[in-house]
């Protein structure tokens, strides 16, 4: 009797697992749907935005201006029910604009005081637009906040609202007094998505539906506060030791110092991939395989999100910004050259 209870209890635990993902692959599309009926085209880059959302990670979105990056950001705060907020940077932005500073003020007994008022990083969803525009000391600030999700000042530590994500913009052709991010902040970000040109009939399809006075009207598919315990059931899906392996080895297959290194990586790479960008490739991969309605984490996973997670920290070397070598050529490289589990076996 023992046994049968414990088999039936697996066996509705089982159930309801294969419930639970079915309902969150009908959310995740009805997000994406709802976020189409705004924004054209962009199949992919929704898809990724909305992984890294699920993932619990920032993105950095990098594309020349007005590809809609702005307008992505208030179509998910839409969707999704979070608030927004927005910071434009420029040379002249200091830490206390975007933080928040200290004033004076009178209490309720009439007595002055020190209040903190709150900048505009007190949000849900904050968009960064032109990161590398802002000053180091901003940017700092900025990614400060990011990891701790609170802001400390005058020796108080006010922490920012739950959930919270930045999504950052930076424009990849116009150089010229800008402060391009170091290695060490560009590593924060779970993502880099590119954001690409649109295609000849997207373009027609976004002059028919953005030349007039009126703009598509998007429903809330989810609240804010669900999206915290769908996150952490997320991250309960399983991964099995050799897809792990295989991450992990093509996270080492970025490092130019290994003996088993492609070519490329040797001549062009400076330095490889963190071990921050294999938690962020194996949290992606967890939630992708949810959304294609997988129950355990296979190596496709994994490399549907090599790019995303690897292409902004594998740095080039002088070689190989000279050459003006595409990181998402030498990613394509090491996909090639590391063999998955099951590409082994059949040797």
């Amino acid at each position: 009797m023992g046994a049968y209870a414990l088999r039936f209890r697996t066996l509705s635990r089982l159930m309801s697992s294969a419930a639970d993902l079915s309902a969150f692959r009908d959310l995740f599309n009805s997000l994406k749907s709802e976020m189409q009926k705004a924004i054209v085209g962009y199949d992919e880059l929704l898809t990724e935005a909305l992984l890294a959302i699920f993932s619990g990670g920032h993105v950095l979105l990098e594309g020349v201006p007005g590809l809609g990056k702005t307008y992505l950001v208030r179509t998910l705060s839409q969707v999704i029910g979070l608030e927004p907020g927005r910071v434009q940077c420029t040379p002249d932005l200091m830490p206390a604009d975007i933080l928040g500073t200290h004033i004076v003020n009178e209490n309720e007994h009439g007595r002055r005081v020190l209040f903190f008022e709150k900048g505009p990083v007190f949000k849900n969803l904050l968009l960064v637009d032109e990161i590398n525009r802002a000053t180091p000391k901003t940017q700092a600030a900025l990614l400060e906040v990011m990891q701790e999700h609170a802001v400390t000042t005058g020796g108080e530590r006010h922490p920012l609202p739950s959930p919270f994500f930045v999504l950052a913009t930076q424009n990849p052709m116009e150089m010229e007094g800008t402060y391009p991010l170091p290695e060490a902040q560009l590593d924060r970000f779970m993502f880099k998505i590119k954001v690409p040109f649109p295609d000849l009939a997207s373009l027609v399809e976004i002059s028919r539906r953005t030349t007039g006075f009126t703009e598509p009207k998007l429903n809330m598919i989810m609240k804010g506060d669900k999206l915290s315990a769908l996150q952490k059931e997320l991250a309960e899906m399983p991964v099995p030791d050799p897809v792990a392996i295989y991450a992990a080895r093509l996270v080492l297959a970025t490092h130019p110092e290994q003996p088993d290194a492609v070519p490329d990586v040797k001549r062009y790479v400076s330095y490889g991939s963190s071990p921050r960008g294999l938690q962020s490739l194996i949290r992606g991969a967890r939630v992708w395989c949810a959304v294609r309605g997988g129950t355990s984490v296979s190596c496709d996973d994994v490399i549907r999100l090599a790019k995303v997670t690897m292409r902004h920290r594998i740095i080039l070397n002088f070689e190989g910004e000279a050459q003006q070598v595409k990181v998402d050529d030498v990613i394509d490289k090491v996909l090639a050259q590391v063999k998955t589990p099951a590409q082994e076996a059949m040797k």
